[in-house]
């Protein structure tokens, strides 16, 4: 029994140990790869304050007065551009009655940024002759990137997927119905951003259907850059750039390894604490801290979030929630053992104690950052989902980790409650 603890225990840190190494150095197996959290290129975005990037802006390319809507609608559009290509950490700012000022962390080439954003485009589905076939505001209903079989050998690939209004789905049908009988290097409809062809798919036969698919030797992010252009659709009038610039981040690289620091110090002497306090329950919650610290930055890494300090202060507070489900868990185990109850049966009634707790309180704050993911923008956003999945490891690593640790601290045969916590009154049975 003691034998079988201590390899599953060794087990843990092991997997723990390595999850800390990949979050720290990356991993790369055959095509699957897991980027280190710090490197700025693969890894964890970095905001404008942070990594610097590119401000535009824009004025409304038309002499008629435009009005607040027709403002509010730029707006809009451009910041689900934004969102879409998972730019959180992008500001858009109206300047004046007629100009916007765009903020975009990571892309240092201005024209890049106006490339992502597409900003001065009319959006349009033209077939070889330069007809319009469909308008991408009001003909195509959504746009999205997914994976999935490209023939019925099952090959699979990137691909978009669209969806058509009842309109759009009839004059789609007529066109491709006439397109498919082209010669080849003909029957393709071109999709256009202005006059900048972006996409040219090939038709081969009538579609009629509100449900289409663009296949193309098409990567990830350039499937989702083109479901982002379609589906955001086009703006109410064509937008200029009067301004391009590239900024230098605001705070810069010694104020980001700054910051490293002192959450390193913080996090210590946060493991200092639980130890003096808890003893071996706290050195348990050390452990499975850096496992935390470890599965958040991985899945930063993974999903490329933005970071700025809105961000880095989500995180923070969340491992604040980490160390108070702890607490919890450790004050039941306390309470438990000053009954006389056995180190194992106390623990398990600890962990029972405080579950209820522990999930209430996570469940309610990632209520909260949902409501902020879904109705906020811009840095509201980047720190909603860094508060929701921080809440959420947290939460596995309270509930399933802890607890795992402790009970096989427990088949060690170190049974003294007072290695576990500093228990007073009540009779302690082991």
């Amino acid at each position: 029994m003691k034998s079988k603890s201590i390899a599953k225990f060794t087990l843990a840190v092991l997997v723990i140990a390595i999850l800390a190494y990949v979050a720290a150095c990356g991993l790369t197996i055959g095509n699957f790869q897991i980027p280190k959290a710090l490197d700025p290129e693969n890894g964890i975005k970095r905001g404008l304050d942070l990594a610097g990037g590119s401000v535009i802006v824009f004025e409304a390319d038309t002499a008629e007065n435009v009005s607040e809507d027709d403002m509010t609608a730029v707006k809009a559009v451009l910041r689900n551009r934004l969102d879409t290509q998972g730019y959180y950490e992008a500001t858009v700012s109206q300047q004046g009655d007629k100009r916007v000022r765009v903020e975009i962390p990571s892309i240092t080439n201005p024209e890049e940024a106006v490339a992502l954003l597409g900003a001065t485009a009319k959006l349009t589905f033209r077939d070889k002759d330069n007809n319009i076939v469909l308008e991408g505001g009001t003909d195509v209903k959504s746009a999205k990137a997914a994976y999935e079989a490209l023939d019925a050998s099952g090959n699979k690939g990137y691909v978009v997927q669209l969806e058509l209004t009842s309109e759009g789905r009839k004059k789609f049908a007529d066109a491709t119905e006439k397109i498919s009988a082209y010669a080849d290097g003909e029957n393709y409809i071109a999709i256009y951003l202005d006059e900048a062809a972006i996409s040219a798919p090939r038709v081969s036969e009538k579609i009629d259907s509100e449900n289409c698919v663009i296949t193309g030797d098409f990567t990830n992010e350039e499937a989702k850059t083109l479901a982002g252009q379609i589906q955001s659709g086009q703006l109410p009038f064509a937008l200029k750039d009067i301004e391009l610039r590239s900024v230098g981040p605001q705070l810069g690289e010694k104020a980001l390894e700054n910051s490293l620091l002192a959450g390193a110090i913080g996090l210590l002497l946060v493991i200092l604490f639980m130890i003096i306090m808890y003893r071996m329950c706290g050195f348990i919650s050390a452990i499975a801290l850096v496992g935390y610290v470890s599965i958040v930055a991985i899945i930063l890494s993974v999903f490329r979030v933005n970071l700025t300090l809105p961000g880095i202060a989500g995180i923070i507070l969340t491992i604040g929630t980490a160390v108070d489900a702890n607490v919890i868990i450790f004050e039941r185990i306390k309470e438990e053992l000053g009954l006389g109850k056995t180190l194992r049966a106390s623990v398990d009634a600890g962990f029972k104690r405080a579950f209820s707790a522990i999930v209430d309180s996570n469940i309610t704050t990632m209520i909260a950052a949902a409501v902020l993911y879904f109705f906020g923008t811009g840095t509201i956003k980047g720190f909603a989902v860094t508060l929701f999945i921080g809440t959420l490891v947290s939460m596995f690593t309270a509930i399933f980790v802890t607890k795992f640790l402790l009970r096989q601290m427990i088949g060690f045969n170190i049974k003294n409650p007072r290695l576990y916590s500093a228990v007073k009154g009540g009779k302690q049975n082991v």
